[in-house]
């Protein structure tokens, strides 16, 4: 069994926000492969989607929690299925990377991204499988930069919308390629 976990935050008021990548992106993930919709696990504290992909089962998991509170579903989904960390994909936004591209990573740092972190602090190894999406930084204006935190929270733009929809199957392919052991 593998964990497909997109990272974000809950609610209306988040959805068609940068920092939403993750969920977006699983979102797709789970219509394309053809999984069930979403359902509620309030004992994982997640939405959980099942399936199988292969002959690989597979959860798309979206955490209840808010983005920096992200880890603890992951490990009560680690210890409910008796996985390892080799088990997991994250999927999240980084600033740090050109919109419209994506870098997948294995055994890196947060560098930085809180979700991502609180992942780590929670399983206690960094040694996870990671799809990074590009959302970008914060452009100058007047000599004034928006400071991430509020950036990652504004809703993308039909333009960055756009690059999306372009960029998730080639994520897709990438999965696929994890899933198989040729990532």
């Amino acid at each position: 069994m593998k964990l497909i976990v997109g990272l974000g935050n809950p609610g209306k008021d988040y959805a068609g926000t940068r920092h939403n990548a993750g969920f977006l992106c699983v979102d797709f993930l789970r219509q394309t492969f053809g999984f069930e919709d979403f359902a509620p696990d309030t004992t994982m504290s997640a939405e959980i989607a099942s399936g199988t992909i292969g002959t690989e089962k597979v959860l798309f998991v979206k955490p209840a929690t808010f983005m920096n509170d992200s880890g603890g579903a992951v490990r009560a989904l680690l210890r409910f299925y008796k996985l390892t960390p080799e088990d997991i994909a994250v999927i999240h936004d980084d600033l740090d990377i050109a919109p419209g591209t994506y870098k997948t990573t294995l055994s890196s740092r947060a560098a930085g991204h809180n979700g991502v972190q609180s992942i780590i602090d929670a399983i206690g190894t960094q040694d996870v499988f990671r799809v990074r999406l590009g959302i970008g930084r914060p452009t100058e204006v007047a000599g004034v930069c928006m400071p991430a935190h509020d950036f990652v929270l504004q809703n993308f733009s039909p333009e960055e919308l756009s690059t999306l929809a372009t960029l998730f199957p080639k994520v897709k392919s990438e999965i696929l390629r994890w899933l198989t052991g040729h990532s």
